[in-house]
Order: C-alpha cells, then sequence, then structure tokens
C-alpha cells in the first residue's frame, strides 16, 4: 500500500496539471503525449507485454471452491466490475482479489477456476487489455474507477477498466444496465428478478436453455425499447450470446450433468461472487460455442445492428459479417483498430508492449484471420 499510495503522489505532481487526477498503474495511457507517457514511466516499474502462459495440463472436473481459495467478502478499494466470472475468481484468490490483475493471470485464472479453453481465454482476455488496461505495466483492473479515482480525463483517455463502455462491456447484459440507462458493472437486483421469473415461466425453475433464449431476448427488446444509443452490432453481436450461455457453462457444478443451474446458485456468482460450497468446475475445456449457443441465437429472428439515435428505431449493421469465422476476425479487428484509435502515434516501450500484446491477441485466430501490423 505505501508503494501505491507513493506511485499515485508522484503521479499526482508529474500529471496532475493536465488531467487534474493522477493515472493509477492499472488505468489507460490512451490520449497521453509521448512527454506525459514517458513521465509516467519513470515512476512505476515498467513491466511490458508479456508471453501467453500456457493451457492447463488437467482440464478434468475437481473441487475448486478448497482449502487455498476461500471466499472472502469485498473489502474497501477492491474493484469488481461488470462479469460475475472475473469477480468470482477474484473473491476466491484466483486473482489478486484487488481487481487488479495482468492478461497472464487472468488467462491462467479463468481456466484454472472455470475450464475456460485456452484460445477463448487468450482471445477475451488480450481483446480487453488492448482496450482498458495498462500496457507499460501490465496490469488491468477487472473493474472501474472508485470514488477515490477522481474525476475522468477528457476524452480520447479512458477510466479503463473492464467497466468501460463501447470497449469490451457492452448493452443488453443480462444482469448490468446499458451505460445510457445507468449504472453498467453492478449487480441489478430489477433484472435478476426478471430472470428469475423467466426462468420459473419456461426453464421450470431453473436457468436452462430454454430460459437463457427468453432472458436474452427480453432484454434485447429492453434495449431496443428504452436506450436510443442502444449498439448491438459486431462484436456485441456474439459476445451477447456468448455471456448469455455462460452461466450454463461455467457455474453449474461439473458433477451435474443437467444443464440447469440452480437460481440460489447463479444468484451467488452474480451478486456475491461466491462459489457454492463443494463446488466443482466443469469437465472438459469450454470452446464458447456448441448446440447451445446455436439454439439460444436462432430463437428469435436476430441481427446486428443498433438504435439509430432514437429509441425503437433498431436498423441492421451495414458490417455484418455471416459465417463464424468472419464474426470472429470481425471482433479481431474491431479491437486491434480501437487499439490504434486510442494510441495512434505510440512510441518507445509504449509501442513495444502493444506489439507484444497485439501478438497475443492474434494466436487465437491466427488459423482463420490475417494479422493486422498497426504499428510496424
Amino acid at each position: 500500500m505505501f508503494l501505491l499510495s507513493h506511485i499515485y503522489i508522484v503521479l499526482a505532481l508529474q500529471l496532475g496539471g493536465v488531467f487534474g487526477v493522477a493515472l493509477r498503474p492499472y488505468e489507460s495511457l490512451a490520449g497521453l503525449t509521448r512527454e506525459e507517457v514517458d513521465a509516467f514511466a519513470r515512476s512505476v516499474k515498467v513491466v511490458g507485454g508479456q508471453p501467453v502462459p500456457p493451457a492447463i495440463k488437467d482440464t478434468s472436473s475437481k473441487l475448486v471452491n478448497d482449502k487455498a481459495h476461500p471466499w472472502f467478502p469485498l473489502a474497501p478499494g477492491q474493484q469488481r466490475g461488470p462479469c460475475p466470472g472475473l469477480n468470482t475468481l477474484a473473491s476466491h484468490g484466483y486473482l489478486p482479489r484487488s481487481g487488479v490483475a495482468s492478461p497472464g493471470q487472468i488467462v491462467t485464472a479463468v481456466q484454472e477456476g472455470f475450464n475456460m479453453a485456452w484460445d477463448l481465454a487468450t482471445l477475451v482476455t488480450y481483446g480487453a487489455f488492448l482496450v482498458d488496461g495498462n500496457p507499460l505495466t501490465n496490469l488491468m483492473s477487472i473493474g472501474s474507477t472508485s470514488r477515490l479515482t477522481g474525476p475522468a480525463p477528457p476524452k480520447p483517455a479512458l477510466v479503463s477498466g473492464l467497466s468501460t463502455h463501447g470497449t469490451f462491456e457492452g448493452d443488453a447484459s443480462m444482469t448490468r444496465s446499458d451505460a445510457f440507462l445507468g449504472d453498467n458493472h453492478s449487480f441489478n437486483e430489477t433484472l435478476f428478478d426478471q430472470l428469475v421469473q423467466i426462468s420459473k415461466e419456461v426453464g421450470g425453475g431453473k436457468y436452462n436453455v430454454s430460459a437463457a433464449a427468453e432472458v436474452r431476448f427480453q432484454r434485447f427488446q429492453d434495449s431496443v425499447a428504452r436506450n436510443p444509443t442502444f449498439n448491438f452490432a459486431n462484436p456485441r453481436f456474439a459476445t451477447a450470446f456468448v455471456e448469455t450461455i455462460f452461466p450454463l457453462a461455467f457455474f453449474i457444478d461439473g458433477r451435474d450433468k443437467s444443464l440447469a443451474l440452480d437460481l440460489d446458485v447463479m444468484r451467488g456468482f452474480f451478486k456475491d461472487s461466491r462459489m457454492p460450497h463443494d463446488f466443482h468446475r466443469r469437465e472438459g475445456a469450454f470452446e464458447g460455442g456448441g448446440d447451445e449457443f446455436d439454439i439460444i441465437q436462432s430463437s428469435h429472428n436476430y441481427f446486428p445492428g443498433f438504435n439509430n439515435g432514437t429509441v425503437n428505431n433498431f436498423v441492421p449493421d451495414p458490417n455484418f459479417l455471416g459465417t463464424q469465422t468472419e464474426e470472429i476476425c470481425a471482433l479481431y479487428e474491431k479491437f486491434v483498430n480501437t487499439t490504434m484509435e486510442l494510441y495512434p502515434n505510440p512510441q518507445g516501450a509504449l509501442r513495444k508492449a502493444l506489439n507484444v500484446n497485439l501478438d497475443n491477441f492474434f494466436i487465437p485466430v491466427s488459423s482463420g484471420c490475417t494479422q493486422l501490423h498497426p504499428f510496424p
């Protein structure tokens, strides 16, 4: 804590005249000048980009709520965000309980705690890190700001963290509000109650594929009707459906083959970031698709698009790409282009770190996509 406070004070002196607030080691460097980046680099330990950790060898179901990973309630200053999975991993110590982690720590944690496949873990983590993390310190918040962070810096700088809207976090989340409508990272009791009601009506009292399909449609309809800035274009179109099946993939005990999630258990993950007692992770690594994904996506007439400035004005995305490979490559290109927008002319250690992480991001899509080199 002393070291972090010292860094904060130094940066307040060096950068406070620019933003009126100090940058924390996990915050984005987007929007800073070369001089400001250099000043930041002198005040922190520059780690830079690091290799992606390897895939875990044992993907069998096993006890993960064990003595080495007890649940602790959230402490003052710790951060949680829009992803109940990452929140839970932090509250059980698979990630630093502070909610601030390196991308490598996240890739390993989602494999160890939930059995997420290595390629999916790498794609999601490094995409998020490129636009929400700090390339020099190699740190990222799984949440957002706190009352201690102060006012946001001017754009294009980011407050940073996974709660930053329009980078990794998106509209029509199951239990988080759209950013336009309010708090986009805290658990929303009203939305969860709606999920419970739908699960009782069509899921037999549990969250199953049928309930997931209707929850996804209800959240889509709600955003169309109330959010004039609603964006359901690529890549959010794809990630929204993956998000809907994640509870079925990761929050059901690995010994239970019913593909139906108890609602109290689900609440524990979403609201309290807590695994149930004696919880075992799934059997086998989850790749991110499968029959459940197809059932949910085909349950209603969906297409990528957005509200065109007013509510109930949903129009198709002109850049819609139909095949799964095209959607994955579109997601890859989207995050690379966003990185270019955030860092139009990176130099020195920042440029090197960005290139390492861009290479890491490309690895899981290298078989089907063309690599982009924005900073040759």
